[in-house]
């Protein structure tokens, strides 16, 4: 008996010892980054825009994986089931973490298997509508939509995504009957709305501003109450006539459960340092998006309780479905 809690001891010891090491040797080999919706799309776009900053400072490159899909769930999922050792890391939003999980068991296991490590980004929505409709504000929109019921729709990343509910939660307040189109990322749902094959989007800065300024698409608002420094053409909800809508948006960095501290705190620390990079800040800003930077680990865990409330009430109650 001796002998075995004597071995239980020693093999613990060694456990730790390594996790210790692996810790401090850490990183000696590229990391890779996995995003779960398309190139060219907002999580695509600050995935490598911070990535390229956390490799300068890791002094390792940060290797974009694209996995779209289910709303970004099969990213979350593959991340983890990935190894524990700080070389996968995922970049995810509310669908993959606050909102597929209430929907659909499956997901809930994989999600309880990340670390969240901090939140990196927050930005509003942007309400974007194809020239030719004639839209030019909320105004418009809501009494178009009124006049055609369940004639019109609104392009969206995912079932389940931010801009999916963006949408159902629009409706809901509107009164507004805009029928859900979904698409496998944010910048295939915006060229539908280009094309003219979709009238209207919820979409994320990234994939939207540079199309209101080409004049492709007529931007109408943000999802914030107020205007954003980060977009400040466009009115906020309340200035819009829609004062009791808001839809915040954000991405953040998890991990695998069972990466050892030492690597959460180097990765926390070096994600810091990176955001603080006057270039990744401009970047940003430049697509209406302000770098949000958790004050620790700890705090961006307490954060995500609040908002899985949010986003899984507002999924269950709008009937969206995980895909």
């Amino acid at each position: 008996m001796m002998k075995s809690l004597v071995a239980g001891c020693m093999l613990a010891f060694g456990l730790h010892g390594a996790a210790l090491a692996q810790g401090t040797s850490w990183p000696d080999k590229p990391i890779k980054l996995v995003v779960g919706f398309t190139p060219g799309g907002a999580a695509d776009y600050v995935g490598r825009t911070v990535g390229d900053a956390l490799s300068r400072v890791l002094g390792q490159p940060i290797v974009i994986d694209n996995k779209p899909g289910a709303g970004s769930s099969i990213a979350a999922d593959f991340v983890a089931k990935a190894p524990a050792d700080g070389y996968t890391l995922l970049i995810a939003s509310p669908s993959a973490i606050s909102v597929n999980p209430a929907l659909d068991a499956k997901w809930a296991a994989g999600i309880n298997s990340l670390i969240p490590v901090t939140k990196v980004t927050a930005s509003p929505l942007v309400i974007a509508a194809n020239p030719q409709t004639g839209i030019k504000s909320i105004g418009d929109l809501i009494e178009q939509a009124k006049k055609n019921p369940g004639k019109m729709n609104f392009a969206h990343a995912g079932m389940g995504s931010a801009p999916h509910l963006g949408g159902v939660h629009f409706n809901q307040l509107a009164g507004t009957q805009l029928t859900p189109i979904p698409f496998k990322g944010g910048a295939p749902s915006v060229q539908s709305v280009i094309a003219g094959d979709t009238q209207v989007t919820f979409a994320t800065p990234p994939s939207v501003l540079p199309h209101i300024k080409s004049g492709r698409l007529v931007g109408l608002a943000v999802s914030s109450p107020d205007r954003s420094p980060l977009v400040p053409d466009l009115p906020g909800m309340k200035e819009a006539g829609l004062g009791n809508y808001r839809m915040d948006f954000w991405y953040g960095f998890f991990v695998p459960t069972g990466t050892s501290p030492e690597i959460v705190k180097k990765l926390y620390d070096a994600t810091m340092t990176a955001m603080q990079r006057p270039e990744v800040k401009a970047a940003l800003a430049r697509e209406g998006t302000d770098v949000s930077v958790s004050s620790s680990p700890v705090e961006f865990g307490n954060y995500l309780k609040d908002e899985s409330r949010f986003w899984g009430k507002l999924a269950k109650d709008s009937g969206a479905k995980a895909e």
